[in-house]
């Protein structure tokens, strides 16, 4: 397992919308964001109160350490035009990072550029895929239904492989 686990908004907000908020803690132990994700997360969302007593609880953590460095791995600090700055941070806290890491992500392009650095990267789906092998949740297929109806976007083939995945083609 990665010894640091890092996350970006999206899939921590896509658990949460399906009561899943507590899979990446009894999945991975303690997720670590950047603080320009903490910031995105607190933000006003709907489901700020459910964030943070994830931080209250000590399973989401802050990883300032990236915050501090000047070009990990001689990666700018400003992100291209094509992603966001709470995807750029998680990308750069990845990069910074002396181990072995793992970054939740879902968005394309950010994932395109974790591939690009060596980055290993899963998604919201993947987690889903882990917590029904688990046995945290009944039914993966009911989740992801649960998730598309909170107008969470991912992809029907992304659905299919992990339906497969968890078992539950």
């Amino acid at each position: 397992m990665a010894r640091l686990v890092l996350s970006h908004t999206s899939p921590l907000i896509g658990l949460s919308r399906v009561e899943g908020l507590s899979w990446p803690a009894e999945l991975f132990g303690r997720v670590f964001v950047t603080l320009e994700v903490a910031r995105e997360l607190r933000g006003g969302s709907s489901l700020e109160s459910e964030i943070e007593n994830a931080f209250k609880a000590g399973w989401i953590s802050v990883y300032e350490a990236a915050e501090a460095e000047t070009e990990p791995s001689g990666i700018p600090k400003a992100p291209p035009p094509h992603l966001g700055r709470g995807e750029w941070s998680s990308l750069r806290a990845a990069a910074s990072f002396k181990g072995q890491v793992l970054l939740l992500l879902d968005d394309r392009l950010a994932r395109r550029e974790a591939r690009a650095l060596g980055i290993e990267f899963i998604g919201t789906a993947a987690i889903i895929t882990m917590a029904a092998r688990r046995g945290l949740i009944p039914s993966a297929r009911d989740i992801f239904e649960a998730l598309l109806q909170s107008d969470f976007r991912l992809s029907p083939a992304v659905i299919r492989a992990a339906l497969r995945e968890s078992g539950a083609s």
